[in-house]
């Protein structure tokens, strides 16, 4: 395959040099004709350019995935707002100093959540370890949104070991960053969901979902509904935590409704540990052969 073009060669240097002046200056860059396409921000911008920023969207992530050796992932999904167990108590110390009754309350509750955050980081953890011992070309990465929480906990599992994890962040109006856990190399930033989206699919393996809130259930049933109607090939699609999505979402009164099929409910699988987890994905896919 043709290597990355060097963007200090002279014939785009130039374009380049430009864009560079104004931002080191502070200049704001003014619209410009004679400036060429590609290095032309309004002009990339515009609404009539937005199935080419589609296709850079598309096209970044996947090539430096594939330059990194990243084939296959695990992809772990889960509320951005549950926080690791130290924080969590640090908090609930805080409010307790206070005696503020509402703090406490919240604080309360990060720590009966933060079992989540233990849990994803440990799942992540064996998921690297025994990916560790498999040559590069079958080794399972840890896949996450880039953000906090149990997005947060994942990478973080996989940092444990030394091992690499792809992080596939979004641009929001309140501006969610990368954690500090992530592979500064295989951190993504994407401006369009639908895009984000794809990329988590594209190499998954296995989708592991830990309680969430709206974007966390947009991500499950997109994968759901992909695999149901067999647009995307069928993977394990675990749910952490069993109490949790049987109490948020009443599966059998969709089968009851006749709104899906009994074999449908078969797509999903209940979990509750980390290495109950990590034990269905590898029995699916036969990975001891490599793993120890």
């Amino acid at each position: 395959m043709e290597t990355t073009q060097d963007i200090t060669e002279r014939r785009i240097a130039e374009a380049w040099a430009d864009l560079q002046a104004h931002a080191a200056n502070g200049n704001p860059l003014q619209p410009n004709a004679y400036r060429l396409a590609f290095a032309d921000p309004e002009f990339l911008l515009r609404r009539e350019t937005r199935g080419i920023r589609f296709q850079l969207e598309m096209l970044k992530p996947d090539l430096d995935q594939r330059e990194a050796g990243v084939e296959n992932t695990v992809v772990v999904f889960g509320s951005a707002r549950f926080p690791a167990p130290e924080d969590a108590q640090q908090r609930l110390l805080a409010a307790q100093a206070r005696a503020d009754a509402t703090a406490i309350a919240r604080a309360e509750r990060d720590v009966r959540n933060a079992r989540w955050y233990a849990q994803a980081r440990e799942f992540a953890r064996l998921v690297a370890t025994d990916s560790l011992a498999c040559p590069p070309e079958q080794r399972l990465f840890i896949c996450t949104g880039g953000g906090p929480g149990i997005m947060e906990a994942a990478t973080r599992g996989a940092h444990d070991v030394g091992a690499p994890s792809v992080a596939l962040n979004i641009a929001l109006p309140h501006e969610q960053s990368a954690n500090p856990y992530v592979t500064p190399e295989l951190s993504f930033k994407f401006h369009y969901f639908a895009l984000r989206k794809m990329h988590f699919m594209m190499r998954a393996k296995a989708l592991v979902t830990f309680p969430g809130g709206f974007g966390t259930l947009d991500e499950l049933f997109e994968v759901v509904t992909l695999v149901q109607t067999k647009k995307a090939k069928p993977v394990p699609i675990l749910l952490f935590g069993t109490d949790y999505w049987k109490r948020l979402i009443n599966f059998e009164m969709l089968v009851d409704e006749g709104v899906i099929a009994r074999e449908d409910l078969e797509l999903l699988h209940f979990v509750d540990d980390p290495l109950a987890a990590w034990t269905l994905i590898r029995d699916f896919y036969g990975f001891d052969r490599c793993a120890r």
